[in-house]
């Protein structure tokens, strides 16, 4: 068999398709071949999608098969999660992989971990920022609070867009050989630093917009501060996360691990807590050079941004990530724009001395969401490009409105993963609560109803999350727009807003019911 043939094998009986860039062929089955396809083998396999056609006048049937090798991505799907054929011929060009059909436990084990391992990240990051709250750049520059969602959002602006990135890349056999593994590595690290410079400068901009023009006074010198230390917290943690995500991504791919179920969580266990510490200390240092030396401000700023073209430079000359390097800005950008907002909420609530202990649990509310969602949306996107349903500008996978009983209740491996997800809110957050109060700290008791209302907090944001995310990913991946590059902004950025926002709610019904604390603002 030629090198543009496929082999596939159902039951161990081979048929033959043949195909070339993706074009679809016919395949003609006999009467007893066709017996052979029964419903239980395709529930099974999850690979194919195809039309049976039935010819009124002869006694067989015709097949319409898509090639599921023929993805968007023009590359051949060798992965460990598709080793699932029955045994037969091995060669490589007659090998049709299939999508191992995980079950919830295995889900749920791959996924508890790495959502503790995060959890616990975004919980020291909320610990940081109760004790920073309180510190003078914080306190003469209150602004600084509105770029922490946006910067805090970076991971899933651009680390986990990465890790949904690369571990499709992983498990469809892109990073096997040692040339592409350099390459995808040098293309996507150059990219993320582009990203992270704009991204930073805008959230600088955008503090300055919310912070200021609506009281009416400006300050140059703080203007400076806010760009320099967001381009420079920016560029710094982007580079160290994307180290970190590359490297778990290879090794999980390495044990068999499924990367979509690790690398996203992780990204978001360092993410946070790094960002975060390096505002804090880039900030506070950058302030007290306010006053000695004034021109190391703007330096810090030129310096960053003088750096923006080599980056671009080296992600155009990558394939793999020119593309993106063109087309992943508006996402980016708008899901900046959606997390200042949460940063403006943030601000005018943790101003507000009655609200202080509202700063400790507002990264663990935001993280545990965006984690949950970013493996949900990561997997999806993989297995649509896994699978044989192709990426169009229409297609009948796109729903405008989903039914939230198929989302959370679906017989499908999706279905499945959004309720072994959503399950997880509850133990998890009450693991992170009771952590930081352990910790002795936060100004907040952990009485009842301060659980309860979190914890409808907690519950409303994910459910809509991944009700969001079903839709948006299939939505996009029918519009012709890669999931890994769009959809994960969107949907962290959305989850730093509800979490906030709701947070926020909680925190002022509580006060108005009289659930309060004597020591808050302490």
């Amino acid at each position: 068999m030629s090198s543009n043939s496929l082999e596939t094998k159902t039951q161990c009986d081979p048929l033959e398709s043949h195909y070339s860039n993706g074009s679809v062929h016919l395949v003609t089955l006999d009467s007893g071949a066709e017996q052979q396809l029964t419903t239980e083998d395709h529930e099974q396999t999850e690979s194919t999608y195809f039309l049976d056609r039935t010819d009124l006048h002869r006694d067989r049937s015709e097949l319409i098969f898509i090639d599921p090798r023929a993805n968007t991505k023009g590359d051949r799907e060798d992965d460990s999660l598709l080793e699932n054929s029955c045994e037969g011929n091995d060669s490589e060009d007659t090998v049709r992989h299939q999508i191992v059909i995980e079950t919830t436990f295995s889900i749920g084990l791959q996924v508890v971990f790495p959502f503790l391992l995060a959890g616990f990240g975004t919980v020291a990051a909320g610990m940081v920022l109760d004790i920073v709250q309180h510190w003078t750049v914080f306190k003469d520059v209150t602004e600084v609070f509105i770029l922490v969602p946006a910067l805090l959002g970076l991971k899933g602006n651009l680390e986990m867009t990465l890790a949904s990135r690369l571990s499709t890349a992983a498990n469809i056999g892109q990073m096997d050989a040692g040339g592409d593994i350099w390459n995808l590595v040098v293309g996507n690290l150059a990219l993320i630093q582009v990203q992270a410079t704009v991204v930073g400068f805008m959230a600088s901009m955008a503090a300055v917009l919310f912070g200021w023009v609506p009281e009416g006074h400006f300050d140059i010198h703080h203007a400076v501060l806010l760009c320099a230390s967001s381009v420079a917290t920016a560029f710094i943690a982007s580079l160290l996360l994307g180290l970190v995500m590359i490297g778990v991504i290879i090794g999980s791919r390495r044990v068999g691990i499924n990367p979509d179920n690790v690398a996203t969580p992780i990204a978001a266990s360092l993410g946070d807590l790094i960002t975060l510490a390096l505002l804090a200390g880039v900030s506070t240092g950058l302030y007290k050079q306010l006053r000695l030396n004034a021109y190391i401000n703007p330096l810090v700023c030129v310096f960053f941004l003088a750096l923006t073209p080599v980056w671009v430079l080296i992600a155009h000359r990558v394939p793999s990530t020119r593309e993106v390097l063109y087309t992943g800005w508006e996402p980016v950008i708008i899901a900046m724009a959606i997390s200042s907002i949460g940063g403006l909420i943030l601000d005018k609530t943790v101003s507000n001395p009655n609200f202080a202990g509202m700063a400790v649990f507002t990264p663990v509310i935001n993280g545990v969401g965006g984690n949950l969602v970013a493996v949900q949306a990561s997997r999806i996107s993989t297995y649509l490009h896994m699978s044989s349903i192709q990426m169009t500008g229409v297609s009948t996978v796109t729903r405008r409105c989903p039914n939230p009983c198929h989302t959370f209740f679906g017989p499908g491996v999706n279905s499945r993963s959004a309720r072994v997800l959503f399950f997880l809110v509850v133990p998890g957050h009450l693991v992170f609560l009771y952590t930081i109060s352990f910790m002795e700290a936060g100004h907040t008791t952990l009485t009842s109803i301060f659980i309860a209302f979190y914890m409808a907090a907690a519950l409303l944001q994910v459910l809509v999350l991944l009700y969001f995310a079903d839709w948006m990913v299939h939505w996009m991946w029918g519009r012709g727009m890669d999931p890994d590059n769009f959809s994960i902004p969107y949907l962290t950025a959305l989850g730093d807003l509800l979490g906030t926002g709701f947070l926020a709610l909680c925190f002022h019904i509580l006060w108005l019911i009289g659930d309060r604390d004597s020591d808050v603002g302490d």
